[in-house]
C-alpha cells in the first residue's frame, strides 16, 4: 500500500459525485504525504519525451561547452555538479547532490529592477541544441496551466467560498529544473550520506514532476512509514506541495517531504532524466494562512511570497 493517493482531473472535471469523491481523495492524500498522482493532467502525449531527448543532447556536450552556460542555483542556464545540496534546506549538512540541471523560469518582468533580475532573469538556450527551446516553452506553458487548475482544485478541496490563487498567481514566479542523474559508472561511488538529491521539501505552492523510475529513484517520507519508494504511473504526473502551499493551509497538508537515492551498485548504468515544475505566486503575494478549523495552526502571521522563498533558496547553494 502507498500513501500517496492517485487522482483524475477529469473526474473532477466531470462535476457531481465524481467531483466529490476527487476532493475526498486529495484531502486524504495531501494530509497523508503531500503528494498525489495525478491523471487526466493535459500535458501532451509524448511532450516530455521529446524534451528529455533534446536535454539529453545539452548534457551530453562536453564540460567546456556546457561552461558557457553555467549559472548559479536560482539562475537560468546550466547548475553544474556540486552546486546544490538540498538537505541543507533541513539544516543538514551533506555533500552535494549527484545531479547536473538545465533550468529556465519565468521572464514576464514587473519593470522594477531590482524585482526582475532575481525573479523574472533572461532565460538562456544553449546554441547547440536548437529544439529545446521550443520544446521547453510548450512544456511549462502546458505545466502552468495545470498548477493553477490544481491551486483551484486545494481551493474546492477546502470547501472555500471562492479560489483565491485567482488573485495570487497574475504574474507568478517559477522555475522548471530538467536534472540529470548521472550513473555509477560515470561519477564513481557516492560519498556516505549523499543523494541524488537529499532530503527536503519544496518551498512554493505546487511541484509538478515528470520522471523516470529506478532503482536510485524517488522516495517519499511519512510519519507513519518512513522513507518508501515513490510509486510509478506513465499514465500521471507526480504532484506535491511545497511549504509555502502548506503554511497558506495552515499546516494541515504537510509539505511533501522526499529525496531522490544515489545510484545503486545493482544498476551501475542507470542514468535517469526528470522534468521538475516548481509553481509559485506573484513575488508580492501576500499569503494568509487558514485559521482552525480548516487549518491545524492557529496565529499563524502572512508573508510575502518572495520573502518567504528567498531563504529557502539561499540555503540549498553550496559556497
Amino acid at each position: 500500500m502507498t500513501p500517496i493517493a492517485t487522482i483524475d482531473l477529469d473526474r473532477w472535471r466531470e462535476g457531481g459525485e465524481s467531483a466529490a469523491g476527487v476532493l475526498r481523495d486529495v484531502d486524504a492524500g495531501l494530509r497523508r504525504a503531500g503528494f498525489l498522482l495525478v491523471r487526466g493532467h493535459g500535458v501532451p502525449h509524448g511532450l516530455p519525451d521529446r524534451l528529455r531527448v533534446a536535454a539529453r543532447r545539452f548534457f551530453a556536450l562536453p564540460p567546456e561547452v556546457k561552461q558557457r552556460y553555467a549559472v548559479s542555483v536560482g539562475g537560468r542556464g546550466w547548475i553544474g555538479p556540486g552546486m546544490e545540496a538540498n538537505g541543507y534546506a533541513e539544516g543538514t549538512v551533506t555533500p552535494p547532490d549527484l545531479k547536473e540541471t538545465f533550468a529556465v523560469g519565468a521572464d514576464t518582468r514587473t519593470g522594477d529592477p531590482l524585482v526582475d533580475r532575481v525573479w523574472f532573469l533572461d532565460n538562456v538556450w544553449p546554441d547547440e541544441v536548437g529544439e529545446l527551446r521550443e520544446l521547453f516553452v510548450a512544456y511549462t506553458d502546458a505545466v502552468r496551466v495545470l498548477s493553477d487548475e490544481l491551486l483551484a482544485l486545494f481551493a474546492a478541496t477546502l470547501d472555500l467560498p471562492h479560489n483565491p490563487f485567482e488573485h495570487l498567481a497574475s504574474r507568478p514566479t517559477w522555475t522548471c529544473n530538467i536534472n540529470r542523474y548521472p550513473p555509477l559508472t560515470e561519477i564513481g561511488p557516492p560519498e556516505p550520506g549523499q543523494f541524488r538529491i537529499g532530503p527536503h521539501t519544496d518551498f512554493g505552492t505546487v511541484t509538478v514532476l515528470d520522471r523516470q523510475p529506478g532503482a536510485g529513484g524517488l522516495q517519499v517520507y511519512t510519519d507513519d512509514g518512513g522513507w518508501a519508494d515513490a510509486p510509478y504511473d506513465p499514465s500521471a504526473v507526480t504532484v506535491n506541495i511545497g511549504d509555502l502551499l502548506s503554511y497558506w493551509s495552515g499546516h494541515r497538508w504537510p509539505a511533501g517531504r522526499h529525496r531522490v537515492l544515489p545510484p545503486q551498485a545493482a544498476a551501475p548504468d542507470e542514468d535517469l532524466v526528470s522534468l521538475i515544475y516548481f509553481y509559485e505566486l506573484d513575488h508580492d503575494a501576500r499569503v494568509t494562512p487558514l485559521d482552525p478549523p480548516i487549518g491545524r495552526v492557529a496565529g499563524l502571521e502572512p508573508v510575502i511570497s518572495a520573502e518567504f522563498l528567498r531563504t529557502r533558496l539561499d540555503a540549498i547553494t553550496m559556497g
